[in-house]
């Protein structure tokens, strides 16, 4: 059973960091695309991250790149999500995501 919990949440001022982290258990973990989305209030879920198995790493709104970097520790069974510069509008809740599986999400705020 796949199961995926995410950390690292907080309230922030703009231009701040956070790093996000995502533990799996149940499953291969090194074989896997992992994913990492976020929804805003009154907004639907949207892809921010996505790092295959072989490490290959891409970021996919144009409003985080060269902001937020996806990264993966095998040997830890984990899935970072590094963000910098932060701004008001990355205010969410963060998921991790691997196929149907979805972690309960970590609160992230930005906001002076």
């Amino acid at each position: 059973q796949v199961q995926l919990r995410e950390s690292g949440g907080g309230l922030v001022q703009p231009g701040g960091s956070l790093r996000l982290i995502c533990t799996a258990s149940g499953f291969t973990f090194s074989s896997y695309r992992l994913n990492w989305y976020r929804q805003a209030p009154g907004k639907g879920r949207e892809l921010v991250a996505t790092i295959s198995g072989t490490g290959v790493r891409e970021t996919l709104p144009n409003s985080v790149k060269g902001r937020f970097t996806i990264s993966r520790d095998d040997d830890k069974n984990s899935v970072y999500l590094q963000m910098d510069n932060l701004k008001t509008e990355d205010t969410a809740v963060y998921y991790c995501n691997l196929a149907d599986a979805w972690g309960p999400g970590t609160q992230v705020t930005v906001s002076s």
